[in-house]
Order: C-alpha cells, then structure tokens, then sequence
C-alpha cells in the first residue's frame, strides 16, 4: 500500500504576495517587446523589418541554449543563500541596464550598425531575464507541493506580470508617447526605456527580499551530474524527456505564436485598421486591469472544476473563438464603423476577454509544467525545477520571438500600411487584417492538439506523490 499524499505545508501571505511581485519584472519585459518593440525599431527608427525578425530570431536561438543551462546551474547551485536566490538577486542591475540601452540606441545607428545593436542588446536582455526569471519562477515547486495551491500562486504571478506590463504600457500610451510627439516619434520611446528599467529593477529586489525568508524550507541540490559537461547535457536531456512535458511544450510553443502575432500586430492593427490614436490604443489596455484581477480568481477556480488540462484545452478554444472575431466581423460587414464610440467600446469588450482568457492559459500551463517536477523525479530521482521553468521561460520568450517573426514576414509581404496611394494603402490593410485573423486560428488549434496528448490530472499527481513520499520513507528507514 502506498503511503498517504504528504501534508502540504502553509505559505506566509507576505511570501506569496512577495513571489507573485516579482513577475512585474518580466511582465514590463514582455509587454515592450511584444506590443511596443517592433513597430518602434521599424516605424520609429527606420530598421527594415526582416532585419527587426532575423535579430529577434538569432535571440531566441541563443536563448535555447541559455535558458536550459540557467535552470540546470540553479537546480544545482550551492550557497548559504540556496539555489535560486544569488541569481535573482544578482540579475537586478543587469536586467534594468540592458532594457535601458534597447530603448536608448545611439543617435545616427541605421541599417547593419542598428541592427548589430538591436542583436547585441536584445540578447543581453533575454539573457538576463532569464538569470532572474527561471529561478525565480520554479520557487512555485519548492513552496507548494499540493495541485491547486500551485495554480493559484502561478494566477497571481501572471496577475502582478500582466498588471505590471500594462501599468507601464498605459503610461508609455498615455503620457510618455504623446508628450514625446506621439507613437511615430523616438523622445516617447526613450523615456518609456527609463521608467521601466526602474520598474524592472525594483521589482526583482523586492520579490528577492521578501521571498528571501523560505531559503532554508527549500529544496536542496541534488548531487552534481558525472561526467562533467556531457553528464549535465544527458541529465537535461533525461529531465526534459517526459512525454507530458513534451506535450505541454509544443502546444504552449503554438499558443505562444498566436499570443505573440497578436500582441506585435496590435499597434498596427489599432493603428491602420481600427483608426485608433496611440492615447485610444492606450486606453483600451484599462480594462485589463479588470481582465488580470478576474483571471486571478477564474484560473483556480477553473482548475479545481475542470483539472488544469481540461481548462487549458477550454481556453485555447475560446481564443479561436474571440482573437480574430472582430476582424471577420469588419470583413462580414457586421461591425462598427472607425472613429465612431460603437468601435472603440466592442473592441474593448473584445480585448478584454481575450486578456482573461490568455493569462488564465498562461497560469494553468504553468501550474501543469510545476506537476511534471515529481513526475520526472520519481524516473529519474531528480527535481529539475529550474531546467522545467526554463524551459516553460523560453516559451514565454517565444512570444516575442516568433511572434515578431511571423510579424515581420507578414508586414514584409502585404508591405508598410501607411504607405502608397489610397487604394493600396487599403488593400495592404485588409491583408494585414486576414493574414492576422487566418495564423491566429491555425496556431491555436495545433495548440489544442498538443495540449490534448498531457497526462497529468489530479489523481495522477496525487499518486506521484504518494508514490514519492513512500519511496523517501524506505530509503530513511534503510
């Protein structure tokens, strides 16, 4: 007979408030790279979009290398201070300087040297993101083993991410853009790298100190991997190889692609296809303050009525449902006309359901990543929290990573929207509107694919800890 699931050990309010806080940081990250990034480097600065995608891209390929080996050296670091927090306390400085120098290129940089510096930077950003984010994150395993309560911390760190990306977001919209000369001017831009470096900085030391007090409930590292070098590849690859896992990777890897289709298109959408002003695109991101709060609460609670896979599998079908429904709508003939109140207020009704339901996906996919820990432990007598978050962090990136590339070939081949004469300047609209609306609902069902081959419901994580807790017991009593 199994021995019965281990208690689950309570979590200080400061603790968990702490460790929610400090998603603000990547959250400030993500939003300027998937709303503000390209139409800035492209619109702004002059750089040719296959340029902006190519450097993106060359980014992300460096992260894939990067992020693994950032959670392999956190799952086995040792200090006093354990294993997550020397590198959440030492990305502070790094990840507020590199997001400064991306908004804040040299004056006269164009062509190849603007885009050396887009490569240069970029990269230092992701990197250094990543040294805060992936330990920072897998905290969720150690905290909390029980199957709900993870959801739950993961709800509230994607509501302090969204909250704090759109809170610098409103004001880049709202105060900073405008008073630089608007969305087509560099002042705005420049001003936005400031306050959210600052930002970014200070919630990293913040969610660093207040989690800092869990230290010794932590886990400790398990034994260094022999063989050096190839041993620690062959103990991420092992770690990585869990076919729940796998699963999970490839369908948020699609639904990542969509996410970051929209969120790299939405200023050109707003912009040329909806008609709006950059203050208008600014004030339709207030409602998602509403969506961060009622996600919070929704994830949870879709988690313990439907199992954190059934609801991840829901949410991805209500994407297909609403992210491009108000651009069939416009082509049908059935939606309001630009510049009018009826416009402005259905798209925010629009966006603001489609925010609660990307951030409720992001929370349960997370929370499924945190139940393949113990999984992957009882195979491979490893916990690779730092590898698994790592790996779910290079998805997150892949938002802005493949998100800005498919952007950029789409733009490259309908070409600039603001250009030509009359005529043109509206086809090339339409085909920004159809080719965003046609890739949304392709990637989002291959996610749901893929999402449907995960295996991990609640019994099953109850059993791996059943199964876990028995195990530990026989190897203390021999």
């Amino acid at each position: 007979m199994s021995a019965a699931t281990p208690p689950v050990r309570g979590i200080h309010f400061g603790t968990r408030l702490a460790y929610g806080f400090g998603a603000i940081a990547f959250g400030v990250k993500d939003n300027g790279f998937k709303y503000l990034l390209l139409f800035y480097y492209d619109q702004v600065l002059g750089l040719p979009v296959l340029m902006m995608g190519l450097a993106i891209m060359i980014a992300f390929v460096i992260d894939s290398i990067w992020d693994p080996t950032v959670g392999y050296f956190s799952d086995h670091l040792r200090t006093r201070w354990g294993r997550r927090h020397p590198l959440m306390y030492g990305a502070a400085i790094p990840v507020a300087a590199s997001y400064f120098l991306l908004w804040n290129p040299p004056a006269g940089l164009h062509g190849w040297g603007l885009f050396s510096w887009l490569l240069c930077v970029s990269i230092g950003v992701r990197a250094m993101i990543t040294l805060y984010e992936t330990p920072s994150t897998a905290l969720v395993a150690e905290l909390t083993d029980d199957y709900d309560a993870r959801t739950g911390l993961l709800s509230l760190r994607y509501f302090f991410g969204w909250f704090g990306g759109l809170s610098v977001a409103v004001l880049a919209y709202n105060v900073l853009l405008p008073a630089g000369g608007g969305a087509l001017a560099a002042p705005g831009y420049r001003t936005y790298g400031v306050v959210g470096s600052l930002v970014m900085f200070g919630a990293i030391l913040a969610s660093s100190l207040g989690t800092h007090r869990e230290i010794p409930r932590l886990r400790q590292p398990p034994a260094h991997a022999r063989g050096g070098v190839r041993g620690a590849f062959r103990e991420v690859r092992e770690s990585l190889a869990s076919p729940s896992l796998l699963a999970l990777l490839a369908g948020a890897i699609f639904y990542s692609m969509a996410a970051g289709l929209s969120a790299a298109l939405s200023i050109y959408l707003g912009t040329y296809f909806w008609g709006l002003s950059s203050q208008q695109i600014g004030f339709l991101n207030l409602p998602y303050f509403g969506s961060a709060a009622i996600a919070l609460f929704l994830a949870p609670a879709l988690s313990r009525r439907f199992g954190k896979k059934r609801a991840a599998i829901g949410a991805s079908i209500a994407m297909i449902a609403i992210a491009p429904l108000a651009i069939a709508l416009r082509f049908a003939g059935w939606f309001p006309a630009n510049g009018t109140r009826a416009l402005f207020y259905t798209l925010m009704l629009l966006f603001t359901l489609e925010v609660i339901v990307a951030i409720c996906s992001a929370a349960l996919v997370s929370a499924m990543v945190a139940d393949v820990v113990e999984e992957s432990e009882l195979s491979t007598g490893r916990r690779s929290e730092g590898v698994f978050f790592a790996a779910r962090s290079l998805i997150d990136k892949s938002v802005s990573g493949f998100g800005i590339m498919l952007s950029a070939l789409l733009i490259a081949w309908i070409g600039r929207p603001g250009e030509g004469d009359p005529a043109q300047r509206a086809e090339m609209i339409e085909r920004l509107g159809a080719g965003y609306a046609i890739g949304a609902v392709v990637l989002y069902s291959i996610a749901i694919a893929c999402y449907a081959r995960y295996r991990i419901d609640r019994a099953g994580h109850a059993e791996n800890l059943s199964r876990l807790a028995a195990r530990n017991a026989g190897a203390s009593i021999s």
